[in-house]
């Protein structure tokens, strides 16, 4: 059976403390204007997956509560930044597997300020679940006092530049494209337009990455409600409705590990094999995609996911960020949406957010940055320890 995104909300993304509010004043924002969307109410929602990584447990079922008291099964998600992506991945195969014709899927995130520590348990690394790549890390690059997310990033960067001659440049031109991108997205964080030498001037957070190549920590919320292909027949919403033509996820590998290397650590051969699997289920590839949302946590990253998905070979990702062809008048438009650097990334949300951001491009609802004729889309998000999650959109 098929599952389409019948309707997507999401709150402005927000620095932590910006606004008085709880998760579940997020979540009923964003899952009120999400149902709105779709044209229906939650008393005709089945289930509903809910994705967090900082709050207790059962805290998916406190945010549900504020949509409706209805009675329907509330799973809590958790899978590191690829939360949101996993909630929306189990709504899918609820419908697919034919369990249910319409699910709800909810990410949220309520942060503190400053950078993340070793994960959402505070832990030390010893007993930390990504304590086996951050060992990788450690034994190649040692270990600084540094915020661990970047210093392992940043060290695949620096592979990554010593490997293949990339340049702080062309890391710093991801950032300055997404931070412009933002600047047309009422619900970024940031939507401060930045250039290459201001983003390379910025402060340096683990070297070569500066704060401005770097994703904030955000509150924010994302809602997305999945329906079969019968729902949508039923309910009339056959030119809005947006079809999840594949969806994959791939978790860590003996590859990750085997090199020693921190790109591999990162997740690039995750990233890869999950879209390697996407495309043949779709009988699409990379070729055919007009829009993709992808996980630029730091600006390295999303130059290891332009390899990853086959958009370039092994080494080419820094001239073709810098050749314009991943921004507007490009091959493709990468972040349309001012990505995680620029919008924010609250981790529970970010996965249902980036989906929101394409199903507004595919119906051509994105405003002042909407991509011109966008028909398919492509959504990656990933989180080390692992998983990473690959979504191919279709317009109806």
């Amino acid at each position: 059976m098929r599952a389409y995104v019948a309707g997507v909300g999401m709150t402005k993304f927000e620095k932590p403390e910006t606004r008085d509010w709880q998760y579940w004043d997020m979540v009923r924002e964003a899952g009120v204007a999400a149902l709105d969307d779709a044209g229906i109410t939650y008393a005709e929602v089945e289930q509903v997956p809910v994705g967090y990584c900082f709050q207790p447990s059962t805290a998916g079922q406190r945010a549900a509560y504020e949509l409706g008291l209805t009675g329907v099964p509330v799973y809590n998600v958790n899978n590191n930044c690829a939360t949101g992506s996993t909630a929306l991945m189990l709504a899918r195969q609820l419908v697919e597997g034919g369990a249910c014709d319409c699910v709800l899927a909810l990410g949220f995130e309520r942060m503190k300020k400053g950078a993340l520590g070793q994960g959402a348990d505070g832990g030390d690394f010893s007993t930390s679940p990504v304590a086996r790549h951050y060992g990788i890390m450690a034994a190649r690059h040692g270990f600084e006092m540094t915020p661990p997310t970047a210093q392992i990033f940043g060290d695949a960067a620096r592979e990554h530049m010593e490997r293949h001659g990339t340049t702080e440049a062309q890391l710093a031109a991801v950032a300055a494209k997404n931070h412009r991108h933002s600047a047309h997205n009422p619900y970024a964080q940031f939507q401060d337009v930045y250039e290459v030498d201001d983003i390379l001037a910025a402060r340096t957070v683990h070297r070569p990455l500066t704060r401005l190549q770097c994703s904030p920590t955000s509150d924010g919320a994302a809602a997305a409600v999945v329906v079969s292909e019968r729902f949508v027949e039923r309910h009339g919403m056959e030119e809005r409705a947006v079809e999840i033509v594949a969806q994959d996820m791939a978790t860590d590998t003996e590859e990750s590990f085997a090199s020693g290397s921190c790109i591999d650590v990162v997740g690039q051969p995750m990233s890869r094999a999950a879209a390697r699997r996407v495309y043949e289920r779709a009988g699409l590839g990379i070729e055919d995609v007009d829009v993709v949302e992808l996980h630029d946590c730091f600006s390295v990253n999303e130059l290891l996911t332009y390899e990853a998905l086959g958009m370039c070979g092994p080494g080419e990702s820094g001239p073709l960020v810098e050749s314009g062809a991943t921004t507007y008048g490009g091959r493709w438009v990468v972040n349309p949406s001012g990505g995680l650097i620029s919008k924010g990334h609250p981790l529970g949300a970010t996965g249902i957010a980036q989906i929101a951001e394409l199903v507004w491009q595919l119906r051509g609802e994105a405003g002042g940055r909407q991509v011109e004729g966008a028909r398919v889309g492509l959504a990656h998000n990933i989180g080390l320890g692992g998983a990473a999650v690959v979504t191919l959109l279709r317009a109806g």
